[in-house]
């Protein structure tokens, strides 16, 4: 989406290719364009969390993600989050009236389709879903260099389905705010959901797949499955709460975000699963106040694809192997709404000074956008996995400091790096 709306704003024809209504993946559900099927939420704000510079930099680059996101905000303490389908109303109305934007509601399974021939540019922007025909023609072009995750989605339940005699409102560290919802357990109630989690019939991998899962987005069960307290230093972490009930701090708490501005549905935070669906109905509903849950969408899991990037893919996220043809989002192994959209924004940005017959300055690896493409071209050791945005893609600092105060550095060197490369681009346009 960001892709298309750079290269249209500066006066390139698009032609934008959607398979939906038409066909839909097995995690999508809606027509609309940018759908968010895992979490509604972009995560951190402020420039000392790596995602929060990731915000700054994509709004100051015009983006058109970042622009519908605020548009369509909903309450989530210190993170920002949408209303999922506003939100894809937005992108989906911005694009279709866009002057230089042609959508086309129908599938490409092959880079040899007639429709791409003569195109200046082809960008695939596939989604980590991308079908099984497409997939297989990237391939070929690529060779065998697929590599895939398992990436598993969380449920949504329905507000008047929920107990408010057994939750409470409040953020960690702030009762006052009614931007979540609290599950608060006992002891002997943690331990027994716990134990219903690591029981619980989940759905298996096929015989020929390699289950392998993305480290910051596991499902809950399989964290259960690492030690009995993993979840209670983790998604169902405590610190930070009272119960208004018992004047005390729950043993664990599970928390309830809610998916849209009038707060008539609730994601569980942190509970990704690859339970099979009648498992999670009835291992949820053990949460104190879920006990009558309405599950207006139950988690899945669904298989992730991306490539090597640093070995199939050029500086421009050109495809080594076919010039002409790029990449954008996930597939080519970055992770997360927002990282996904940045890669696009960036390629947009990048082909459309291209086509002017110019190049676009590269982006400082201490800027975030500059540290995520980065992350793309950069060979190690250890073989290549998709990654979030964060401080650890960036060059080190020179002197050791404290936690708190070394990502206040990074944040103001990559505002600092970020604003002269802005002011650089700007003279070279003048």
């Amino acid at each position: 989406m960001d892709c298309a709306w750079q290269l249209a704003n500066a006066g390139v024809e698009v032609e934008l290719y959607e398979m939906k209504p038409h066909k839909h993946s097995e995690a999508h559900s809606e027509d609309g364009l940018a759908e968010l099927v895992c979490s509604n939420s972009f995560r951190a704000t402020g420039s000392a969390a790596a995602i929060g510079l990731l915000k700054e930099e994509m709004e100051a680059l015009g983006s058109l993600v970042m622009e519908a996101a605020f548009a369509t905000q909903v309450p989530a303490g210190g993170a920002l989050a949408v209303d999922r389908t506003l939100f894809s109303e937005y992108v989906t109305q911005k694009l279709e009236d866009a002057p230089n934007v042609t959508v086309i509601r129908k599938e490409i399974t092959s880079l040899d389709a007639e429709e791409l021939a003569g195109a200046d540019g082809v960008v695939i922007a596939a989604g980590p879903m991308a079908s099984e025909e497409l997939t297989q023609s990237l391939m070929q072009v690529v060779g065998d260099q697929r590599l895939y995750f398992y990436d598993a989605i969380a449920p949504i339940v329905s507000r008047d389905s929920i107990d408010f005699d057994k939750v409470f409102w409040g953020s960690r560290w702030k009762p006052e705010d009614d931007d979540y919802l609290n599950c608060p357990m006992n002891e002997e109630e943690y331990k027994t959901f716990v134990a219903a989690l690591v029981e619980g019939e989940k759905v298996k991998p096929r015989d020929f797949e390699k289950e392998v899962h993305f480290e910051a987005c596991l499902p809950v069960e399989a964290m259960a499955e690492r030690g009995e307290m993993t979840l209670a230093f983790g998604p169902l972490k405590p610190v930070g709460f009272v119960d208004p009930k018992t004047g005390e701090r729950p043993f664990a708490i599970v928390q309830l975000r809610t998916e849209n501005k009038d707060k008539t549905a609730f994601n569980l935070v942190g509970f990704q699963t690859k339970l099979k669906y009648p498992e999670q109905k009835r291992v949820f509903r053990m949460i104190p106040g879920l006990e009558q849950a309405e599950f207006l969408r139950l988690g899945s899991i669904h298989r992730n694809t991306y490539v090597n990037a640093p070995d199939v893919l050029d500086g421009e996220l050109q495809l080594k192997a076919r010039p002409g043809f790029y990449l954008a989002g996930q597939i080519t192994g970055v992770e997360g709404y927002l990282e996904s959209a940045a890669s696009g924004l960036w390629l947009g940005l990048s082909l459309a000074t291209k086509f002017e017959g110019k190049s676009l300055k590269p982006l400082p690896s201490e800027t975030a956008l500059g540290a995520l493409l980065g992350h793309l071209s950069t060979r190690s050791d250890k073989d290549f996995q998709p990654s979030n945005i964060n401080f650890g893609l960036m060059p080190g600092l020179e002197k050791k400091m404290k936690k708190k105060l070394r990502k206040e550095a990074y944040g103001k060197r990559a505002q600092e790096a970020f604003a002269k490369w802005m002011e650089a681009v700007k003279a070279e346009s003048d």
